[in-house]
C-alpha cells in the first residue's frame, strides 16, 4: 500500500496537469478568435465562411507540428552528436517534407480565403496572427519571470 500511494499521487498530479494544459489551450484559442475577429472587422457573413476555413488550416498545422515535427525533434534530440549521416539525411528529408506540408497548407488557406474575404483582410490576418503570437510570448515571459521571482 505504501508503494502504491506515491504512484497514485503522481498519476493524479499528471492528470490534473494535462487537464490544465487543455484548458489553457482552449483559453488561448478563444482569445485568438476574439483578437482576429476584432482586427479583421469580419461581418457576420464573412465570419461564418472564414472560421471553418481557418479552423481547418489550424488543425492541419497542429497535426503536422504534433505528429511530424514533434517526432522528428525527439529523434534529433535522441540521436544527438552520435547521429549517422544516413540517419541525419533521413531526418532532414522528413523535416523538409513537414515544412513543405505546412507551406502548402498556408497556400491553400490563402486560396480558400480569397473566395471569402478581400486580399486586404488576408494581409490583416497575417498581421493579427503575428501580433497575437507576440503578445502571447510576452505574457509567457512575464509568467516565467513572476514564477522565478517567487522562488
Amino acid at each position: 500500500m505504501k508503494k502504491i500511494l506515491p504512484i497514485l499521487i503522481l498519476f493524479v498530479s499528471l492528470s490534473a496537469f494535462a487537464q490544465g494544459g487543455a484548458k489553457m489551450k482552449e483559453r488561448i484559442k478563444a482569445q485568438k478568435i476574439a483578437f482576429i475577429t476584432e482586427k479583421l472587422s469580419l461581418t457576420s457573413d464573412e465570419a461564418q465562411q472564414f472560421w471553418p476555413i481557418y479552423n481547418t488550416y489550424e488543425a492541419k498545422i497542429e497535426k503536422i507540428k504534433s505528429d511530424d515535427l514533434g517526432t522528428l525533434k525527439m529523434e534529433m534530440r535522441k540521436a544527438g552528436e552520435g547521429i549517422s549521416d544516413e540517419k541525419a539525411n533521413d531526418i532532414l528529408e522528413k523535416l523538409m517534407e513537414a515544412e513543405s506540408d505546412m507551406h502548402e497548407a498556408k497556400l491553400q488557406l490563402v486560396k480558400d480565403l480569397k473566395k471569402v474575404i478581400s486580399a486586404k483582410k488576408i494581409i490583416k490576418l497575417k498581421i493579427a496572427e503575428d501580433q497575437f503570437n507576440k503578445k502571447l510570448l510576452e505574457r509567457l515571459r512575464e509568467m516565467r519571470q513572476r514564477r522565478a521571482n517567487k522562488n
